[in-house]
């Protein structure tokens, strides 16, 4: 039973397998020929597996960055990652979160078929985060062996379909169309980001995209070039503060801790050119083959998909959201340490993922200034909200790292709430009600359409 468990997560857990899948159910729902078939499966497949390519060059540049700006400004406390945080918790509740996962995916489903939300959530590796989370916060309420699974998967399932409907408005005015959702659980956060660049647009908001550089820097305009130099300036100026020492004793294995920074400087380009490379190759496939699922399985169904398939939309905002949503961490960690307590280190993953997100919302809705001040917010977000989930995580929330992004943080705190105050019951009835509520959201939307279509 273990065995087959773990080669169901292995498989539900991998975006590039699960998204190829649907491209495959979608495209035989088209009856299309075998050659396009496989064609569309295979590009879909090997598309993900480049965006998870570059996803993870990334990751492994930003890694030692992190270190060293631990190093050279001499701070310490709980550095948020999903995949730590996870790798910890599974060793305990690897069963329940598997059961979770899988059965959470089929509520999503049915929810999309039933209700007005029409969001099949792909992203399987976030999926595999929250069922984790849900299955910890569920043991700790109370909850064991079937009714813990069912729990978790109803409210999986709820988070899966709410998750892309938060940011879809947001996502619309970003690509000029309603085919593609965001499948990334910090929808909240880039939600909160589009709102906060509605607010300081101003009249005519000028796009980071369209900033005028002088002629004699008008290589910049190209984002490669631009990510790289700006990027090998931080690296450097952060390794300097490190010291040689510390960098090349601990990180860079005897390389020149400068070469070294210049290095990872240019490796973090690369990711970024990569991703967009996966972007366009995917969204080409994806969309198309989604059609056979949304005509014949779920009516109007949008594919719900990783963050990275909108950093094409804004390249320029993705560097200016990271940076707004890192400073975001810097105010957040400096206002913890004067206020005692737990101090939530700024952690260079979710910051650039999450805070480029934000940056491009933030962009779409406010131009330039919507870009940094929503990803700023998204930073302090990100800071704060760990702070409040941690206790709601039992043993776990002693741990030294912890979940990072806000669709967690805040799905994480309203469970682990109900359980404080109400026990199973709390959360059985909040989950009825949420249904509910989803369900009568829709019946009322086609008695709406129907009036509308009489008149």
């Amino acid at each position: 039973m273990n065995d087959f468990l773990k080669v169901l997560v292995d498989i539900l857990s991998q975006p590039a397998i699960l998204v190829a899948l649907i491209a495959l159910i979608g495209l035989i729902a088209q009856r299309k020929k075998l050659s396009d078939t496989l064609k569309g499966t295979t590009k879909t497949f090997v598309g993900f597996l480049v965006i998870s390519a570059g996803a993870g060059i990334l990751s492994a540049s930003l890694a030692p960055f992190g270190e060293m700006f631990k190093a050279a400004f001499h701070v310490t406390g709980v550095v948020p990652n999903n995949e730590a945080i996870v790798a910890i918790a599974l060793t305990e509740y690897g069963t329940n979160t598997a059961l979770i996962m899988f059965f959470g995916m089929m509520v999503n489903i049915l929810i999309a078929r039933f209700t007005k939300f029409k969001y099949i959530f792909l992203t399987g590796h976030h999926t595999l985060y929250m069922a984790c989370m849900l299955a910890v916060i569920m043991t700790v309420a109370g909850f064991t062996s079937v009714p813990l699974i069912m729990a978790g998967a109803v409210a999986l399932g709820i988070i899966m379909s709410l998750s892309p409907a938060i940011v879809q408005p947001f996502m619309r005015i970003l690509t000029g169309n309603d085919n593609v959702a965001l499948g990334h659980f910090s929808a909240v956060g880039y939600a909160v980001s589009g709102l906060v660049g509605k607010a300081v647009a101003g009249k005519n908001p000028k796009s980071t995209e369209k900033i005028n550089f002088p002629k004699g820097l008008g290589f910049l305009r190209d984002s490669t070039v631009s990510i790289a130099l700006t990027m090998m300036v931080i690296y450097v100026v952060v390794a300097l503060f490190a010291g040689p020492s510390y960098v090349e004793a601990n990180l860079s294995d005897g390389t020149n801790y400068l070469v070294f920074a210049m290095i990872q400087a240019g490796t973090f380009a690369a990711g970024v050119f990569i991703i967009l490379s996966g972007v366009r190759l995917v969204l080409a496939e994806i969309v198309p083959a989604f059609k056979g699922i949304s005509e014949r399985l779920v009516p109007n169904a949008k594919p719900a998909l990783d963050v990275p398939i909108i950093y094409p939309y804004a390249p320029n905002a993705v560097l200016i959201g990271f940076f707004s949503s890192f400073i975001g961490g810097i105010v957040s960690m400096v206002i913890m340490t004067f206020t005692g307590g737990v101090i939530i280190l700024p952690g260079v993953v979710p910051h650039f993922f999450t805070g480029a997100a934000a940056g491009v919302f933030g962009n779409a809705t406010g131009g330039v200034r919507g870009a940094v001040l929503g990803a700023f917010v998204n930073g302090i977000l990100i800071s704060f909200l760990p702070v409040f989930l941690m206790p709601v995580l039992g043993n776990l929330g002693f741990a030294n790292s912890t979940f990072s992004d806000t669709d967690f943080g805040v799905s994480g705190i309203f469970f682990g709430v109900l359980a404080n105050h109400g026990g199973t019951i709390a959360i059985v009835v909040s989950l009825i009600v949420i249904l509910a509520v989803m369900f009568g959201l829709s019946v009322k939307r086609k008695k709406n359409k129907a009036i509308e279509e009489e008149a």
